[in-house]
């Protein structure tokens, strides 16, 4: 792949099978059980068992090894197996590479899995307690002796100057906030099911770091997430409507660091984001028109508002109008915001939901969905669609 040009990936792999646990704040088992748990819930949904699998994907930050992993779910021989940098940024590119093992006949059903106890165990919302003498950790090292020690705090910089800059209020966020939410109030399985907002509960909910209150920050979860890839021909004979992977991308801007880019030309975009927009409309052939859903990476709302525009949605500025007018369905399992804060990986399963039309809050004749991974460090992105998309 190139950022310069087309890449061949498109349509020749499919998500096959998606799986989860419960979505909790204390899930009262280890992490590789949860992790076991999706797989084999994945393996189930696309009709396969952990024989037929020869390959694993997880992120770095994961507890639970390939080799772990494919032992406890009753796995064979693995020919492939890998993991994903940069935390969030890592959920699409799970998938990604799993096509690729597919597509180059290195693997022929590989499962990408995350599973964590983020609330009951290690809390990333707690902010930066110990860090290893790493390059990254000297890069926050020039943040965290003025007091910019928690993500909320790092996305807080940014949002500011968003706000500064195009003339606008906090209540911008709230309606990222109030549309995952009404969506997770329809879905069972999200955390915050039947409790919708307002913009006035937006409004008044406390402050965390201005001008980021409770509500516009995610969720911390306890859970697992596993999604099946395998190539399209094969995906034809299972069970399930295939999600065809018609382009898969990661990017990383000029200047990246981890949540803390302070030091670029400007504060308001995702620079990051935009790499990864330009190669997936060019290998796609799509553009802002042709998506039917959108589920965006929402681990803080103002990011949501600046993905849309680095995607070309609409101008910059003007995200916080287009998401009120509801001009795209968005995150229509609740988000990390209203369902649970998985990674993005379920949001991926969400994406795969609409294209089979089995989502709680189906979008009729969804064809396209585009799909977004962590934001404001390297990230990734996915359009899926249907066999004929």
């Amino acid at each position: 792949m190139s950022v310069r040009r087309a890449d061949s990936l498109g349509g020749r792999a499919a998500i096959v099978g998606i799986g989860a646990t419960e979505f909790s704040k204390d899930s009262g088992r280890s992490e590789l059980k949860l992790a076991v748990e999706a797989v084999r819930a994945a393996l189930d949904d696309a009709g396969l068992t952990p024989a037929d699998v020869d390959g694993l994907v997880t992120f770095m930050m994961d507890t639970s090894p390939e080799i772990t992993v494919a032992q406890a779910a009753g796995m064979g021989e693995l020919s492939f197996f890998s993991r994903i940098h940069y935390g969030g940024g890592a959920a699409c590119a799970t998938v990604q590479q799993a096509a690729l093992a597919v597509a180059s006949g290195v693997a022929d059903v590989v499962v990408c899995y995350r599973a964590f106890n983020e609330r009951s165990g290690r809390r990333f919302g707690s902010g930066v307690q110990h860090r290893e003498p790493t390059a990254e950790g000297t890069a926050l090292g020039w943040n965290l002796p003025f007091g910019l020690l928690t993500p909320a705090s790092w996305v807080a910089m940014a949002a500011q100057r968003y706000l500064h800059t195009y003339n606008l209020t906090p209540e911008a966020f709230g309606h990222v906030a109030v549309t995952d939410r009404r969506h997770a109030s329809r879905n069972p399985a999200a955390y915050f099911y039947e409790k919708p907002i307002t913009l006035a509960d937006h409004a008044a909910s406390r402050w965390i770091v201005e001008p980021l209150r409770l509500l516009d920050c995610c969720q911390e979860t306890d859970g697992g997430q596993a999604v099946v890839v395998t190539s399209a021909e094969r995906a034809r004979d299972l069970p399930r409507p295939p999600a065809v992977i018609i382009a898969a991308a990661q990017g990383a801007g000029r200047a990246q660091e981890q949540m803390t880019s302070f030091y670029r030309d400007g504060l308001t975009g995702l620079p990051e984001m935009d790499v990864v927009a330009r190669q997936l409309w060019r290998t796609s052939g799509l553009a802002p028109a042709d998506i039917d859903v959108g589920i965006l990476y929402d681990h803080f709302t103002p990011f949501v508002l600046m993905q849309l525009e680095e995607f070309g949605f609409c101008g910059v500025g003007e995200a916080a109008d287009f998401v009120a007018d509801d001009a795209l369905p968005l995150n229509t399992h609740g988000g990390q915001l209203g369902e649970a804060y998985l990674h993005g990986m379920n949001g991926i399963a969400e994406a795969v939901r609409q294209i089979r039309g089995t989502s709680v809050n189906q979008i009729p004749g969804a064809a396209r969905t585009l799909v977004t991974a962590g934001t404001g460090v390297p990230t990734s992105g996915l359009i899926l669609g249907t066999d004929g998309a």
